[in-house]
């Protein structure tokens, strides 16, 4: 038994206005169906959703979890910024240095994310949204790679990253030091292909561990990863 990724959810104060961001920024159309809050369908191979869901937490960090966008050429990235930037984005420090060919943006909740410059190989054929970058350790790399069945697409000096078999998004996680908990950030969503208990067993003895609040909305287990991620697994959809 494995986990689909259904969604890249947001905390977000104002999940209608930042789904509207995302929808302009990407050209994703809103899901009909969405089970939580408000969705995205993210039109990418790795078949997963972009979620916003209600939210009181404050953003204190930086997000340990970010989009790197990719581009076809510097047209591109200049028309992905310029179109972020109309609609409520703003450029962000993030100790990048004035000499990066990438740019950094935060969404209207601060959100940071990046426009990867052409060229990058790593990314190559991955749709837009290239990469979720995630701030974590090997281990956490370990974990998502059996969580999901995905595979390990790089594994070197403590960095991994994963990517569906059916290619598009890969998920890569940094090596130490962590940073700190931001307080507001991205989260997984997954769904069970069979019994959703079985399935949040399965993920603890993979080392994922059971939070005080066991139970969101809509029967949904809330767990948190070997780096203390939160994330939830759905009722079998």
């Amino acid at each position: 038994m494995t986990s689909r990724l259904i969604a890249l959810s947001f905390d977000a104060h104002q999940p209608e206005r930042l789904a509207h961001f995302w929808s302009g920024v990407l050209s994703l159309e809103r899901a009909d169906d969405s089970y939580d809050g408000v969705a995205l369908m993210s039109g990418n191979d790795a078949g997963y959703r972009l979620g916003f869901r209600p939210t009181q937490a404050q953003k204190v960090a930086q997000n340990r979890l970010h989009f790197d966008l990719t581009s076809s050429s510097l047209e591109d990235q200049q028309e992905t910024v310029a179109r972020a930037l109309d609609l409520g984005a703003q450029r962000a420090d993030v100790g990048q240095g004035p000499d990066a060919s990438h740019v950094v943006l935060a969404d209207p909740e601060g959100n940071e994310f990046c426009v990867i410059e052409p060229g990058n190989n790593f990314l190559a054929g991955c749709g837009l949204i290239g990469a979720l970058a995630c701030d974590g350790s090997q281990a956490v790399g370990y974990f998502w790679s059996e969580a999901l069945g995905w595979p390990l697409v790089w594994d070197q000096d403590e960095e991994t990253a994963i990517q569906s078999p059916n290619g598009g998004t890969k998920i890569t996680w940094g090596g130490p030091p962590m940073m700190p908990d931001p307080g507001k950030d991205l989260h997984f969503d997954l769904a069970p292909d069979g019994d959703q208990q079985a399935e949040v067993e399965r993920l603890l003895s993979l080392g994922a561990k059971r939070l005080d609040s066991a139970h969101g909305e809509d029967g949904a287990v809330l767990l948190a990863d070997p780096d203390g991620n939160e994330f939830r697994v759905l009722t079998h959809r």
